[in-house]
């Protein structure tokens, strides 16, 4: 499997663009590889995604290359895979908490936009994002459920 890695430096100051940069690290769900050294299995879109970033980074005061590479071996191809997987599984479980007890329309709106978001960033699906979805529905039933005895 082929990655895309992002290899950059920021300065400390102005903090800003150093946490803008990696709050978007963050959301695109990237593998943390060292201090300044983040991958992504390649393909077209995060590709792009990356690149998006590394102008961020250079507008911020730093530097940034992007570089295609894969793992020597299946060990650490899949050492990557399951740190990124037990990342995705925590944010859905911290879904399923959400999701319990809530009842109202914007509730699950809420919930739908964050599985979503989840979802977009969750290369190797762990079973908990099963569990989340059903999550999710079950909100969707229960408003349901109080709709329509509302009506």
């Amino acid at each position: 499997m082929q990655w895309v890695l992002l290899s950059y430096r920021m300065p400390r100051e102005p903090s800003s663009p150093r946490i803008a940069v990696w709050r978007k690290l963050k959301s695109l769900g990237v593998a943390q590889l060292g201090d300044g050294l983040v991958a992504l299995p390649a393909d077209a879109r995060t590709r792009e995604q990356l690149e998006w970033v590394a102008e961020d980074v250079e507008q911020g005061g730093g530097s940034a290359m992007l570089w295609t590479a894969q793992p020597e071996s299946e060990v650490h191809e899949r050492r990557i895979a399951a740190e990124m997987a037990a990342v995705r599984a925590g944010e859905y479980r911290q879904l399923c908490d959400q999701a319990a007890g809530e009842e109202s329309s914007a509730g699950l709106r809420r919930l739908r936009g964050a599985l979503r978001r989840v979802e977009r960033r969750d290369f190797f699906p762990p079973p908990d994002r099963d569990a989340a979805r059903a999550a999710v529905q079950a909100v969707a039933d229960r408003v349901a459920a109080g709709a329509r005895e509302r009506a």
